[in-house]
């Protein structure tokens, strides 16, 4: 009988907390949800736990749609692939303490580049990286080397986007400028 209830209907009886509806809810969405969401997560763990968090938010949000806007299953699947989103952002965004940001480019930052520098070039890349201020010098490491957006790098370190964004630049210039003067000489 469920089965021959609009996806609207049956949205609305989830809303309502009726037990059939939810589950006949669930039954004719869940593969297309976790099928969406495994898409992305590429973890079926983590896909099995996002999936049921779609569930969840669309019960507590069933009152909320809107049927002007879009079907149910467009909007049951924006949910899945907003939390798959949300899931992956905070994977790769990882905490990084800033010191051991700052060790790890003046140690490494010049191993990943362009090995046929002269170890003399890559040293003096190093030192120029080494005498730029720390807080310029961790901008610097999550733009360049870890490719995070200055929107990012604002969030990590705790500072507007604006301030992001002037401390990377300033960590380029004045790297720019150090490896120019030491270039001349």
């Amino acid at each position: 009988m469920s089965s021959a209830l609009s996806d609207e209907a049956l949205l609305a009886g989830l809303a309502a907390g009726d037990a059939d509806a939810a589950t006949a809810f669930i039954r004719r969405f869940q593969a297309r949800v976790y099928g969406l969401v495994v898409t992305i997560v590429r973890d079926e763990g983590i896909a099995e736990d996002v999936a049921q968090e779609t569930f969840v938010r669309a019960w507590k949000h069933a009152r909320t749609y809107d049927p002007r806007r879009g079907r149910v299953a467009t909007w049951l699947l924006t949910i899945a692939r907003n939390l798959a989103i949300d899931v992956i952002r905070v994977k790769t965004t990882q905490p990084l303490d800033p010191d051991l940001v700052a060790d790890m480019l003046q140690t490494s930052a010049v191993a990943g580049a362009d090995q046929s520098l002269p170890a003399d070039e890559r040293e003096r890349v190093r030192r120029a990286i080494a005498e730029l201020p720390p807080e310029q010098r961790r901008a610097l490491f999550l733009a360049a080397y870890l490719g995070r957006t200055a929107k990012e790098v604002g969030e990590l370190e705790g500072v507007p986007l604006g301030t992001a964004k002037t401390r990377i630049r300033a960590a380029m210039l004045k790297l720019r400028d150090s490896l120019e003067t030491a270039n001349e000489v």
